[in-house]
């Protein structure tokens, strides 16, 4: 599944050919995503002026004069910047013309991407969203935050920093990577976080998150950027992927297990 920094890269990659340009048509092949599209936007959006893009957890906001278009990629979708004769594929399901000649198209082979409209302002209450936990290359997202939520827990640490209303963005990729990296055990009583390691974690899951759009993501399977190239990040994986073989840092071999349905890997001599 796309995470926050492939969300991230594709914002970067496909902003220069859709911010401050007209849409000029809205063609939708197949509506029945994760909710279907509604059927009006290719009559009220053409026309219409794109004034940002913008990104909220694993959310790109397509910001117009009137509203905002609220876009996931869900588990294997992706927005490409293509030329208006590019050959139309089985899993194409809806073009986006802009002025200037290029199509903001959207692949999604499973369907559990959303194109969903938010009319008028505020788009920060919209019930996708308003939910949702601080930013965690931001400000707000530090080791006194951290602990603040952590206090009294009795989940494991991997499945706190995993949960969108505590911080936005820290998939399972990067949650195994920056545990790894802070010397952290995934499945220790979140409750058992202290300010030391809080910040440990903190500033691991920052540095883990920015490595990785400047990269251009992780591409296990499906993910590719706005210009159809894929990220290199999996090239510098420490321990997502790599149950059973030797660790990094001790040569000890990895141990993989199940948390919550999502694999979870982790050093035993490393990691406490």
């Amino acid at each position: 599944m796309p995470e926050l920094p492939e969300v991230e890269t594709t914002k970067n990659g496909v902003a220069p050919f859709c911010e401050q340009k007209t849409l000029e048509h809205f063609v939708v092949r197949n509506g029945r995503l994760r909710w279907p599209v509604d059927s009006t936007l290719a009559e009220h959006l053409p026309g219409n002026r794109v004034k940002s893009l913008s990104r909220r957890g694993k959310y790109l906001l397509m910001h117009f004069e009137h509203g905002t278009l609220l876009i996931h990629l869900g588990m294997s979708g992706s927005l490409r910047v293509v030329e208006t004769l590019a050959p139309i594929g089985k899993h194409d399901h809806i073009d986006m013309l802009f002025s200037g000649g290029y199509i903001l198209r959207f692949n999604d082979p499973r369907r559990f991407g959303a194109f969903v409209w938010h009319e008028g302002p505020a788009v920060e209450a919209h019930s996708l969203l308003s939910h949702l936990g601080p930013e965690p290359l931001s400000g707000d997202f530090s080791a006194e935050y951290l602990v603040s939520k952590a206090k009294g827990r009795k989940v494991p640490l991997k499945q706190l920093v995993m949960d969108a209303k505590v911080v936005v963005g820290v998939g399972n990729i990067y949650a195994n990577e920056a545990l790894h990296a802070a010397g952290l055990h995934p499945l220790k009583s979140a409750g058992q976080l202290s300010h030391p390691k809080a910040q440990r974690l903190v500033s691991e899951i920052k540095r883990v998150l920015q490595r990785s759009i400047t990269q251009g993501g992780t591409t296990l399977r499906d993910f590719v950027g706005g210009d159809g190239k894929p990220g290199y990040f999996a090239q510098q994986l420490n321990v997502y992927g790599r149950g059973g073989e030797p660790c990094r840092h001790c040569a000890k071999p990895l141990t993989e297990k199940r948390l919550q349905n999502r694999t979870t890997v982790y050093c035993t001599l490393c990691q406490k």
